[in-house]
């Protein structure tokens, strides 16, 4: 029996994500969803004139408000998506996936190892109380900084969103630490390369 409370359970003090991790990967989280959505050639068509029936104007879905509102709403779930992965350092401990430690756990458990987290094996893949409090502090944060989103959306795209929201706005220079991090793959395994 192997017995691994102290790892899932952690210093909640020293595991849960700062503003600075928020920030980040709000952004992340954000850029993704409006990525996918560039490339529509779909044009929105605004305002009728009652009399005739005809459009008054027609926005491109690409610079629209519209799509903003798509991509804001429900982008803290996408946190939910999220692992710990005790095994990075900073930052870079949040990522989607199963985390190498959890693999090998399950690894072992379907060897017939008996492994004790301190919770049930139906448990083991659902968001950790880090990810749920990230996904929590993305929402207040979002909602407390939705007028900079959208001056970033409609007049500053030449920027990366992380820079203007996160650096110039949200964290103060002494908090931007994580933003700095970097995956690089994992270079504790010889033999393969950066990821």
């Amino acid at each position: 029996v192997l017995y691994l409370s102290s790892f899932a359970q952690g210093e909640e003090g020293e595991r849960l994500p700062n503003k600075c991790e928020v920030c980040k990967y709000l952004t992340v989280e954000l850029q993704a969803v409006l990525d996918r959505s560039s490339r529509s050639k779909e044009v929105l068509e605004l305002g009728e004139v009652l009399d005739t029936g005809k459009r008054k104007r027609k926005i491109k879905y690409n610079t629209s408000e519209t799509r903003l509102a798509e991509a804001v709403d429900n982008i803290c779930e996408g946190i939910l998506q999220y692992s710990v992965h005790a095994e990075r350092p900073g930052s870079l401990r949040y990522a989607k996936g199963t985390s190498e430690t959890m693999a090998t756990l399950k690894n072992l458990v379907n060897k017939g190892v008996k492994v004790e987290l301190g919770l049930p094996y139906e448990l083991w893949d659902e968001p950790s109380v880090e990810v749920s409090d990230m996904k929590k502090q993305c929402e207040t944060m979002l909602e407390q900084y939705e007028d900079l989103v959208e001056t970033w959306y409609f007049h500053h795209q030449d920027q990366r969103l992380e820079s203007f929201l996160c650096e110039r706005h949200v964290l103060d220079s002494s908090e931007q630490d994580c933003l700095k991090e970097v995956w690089k793959g994992d270079m504790g395994k010889k033999g393969e390369g950066e990821k």
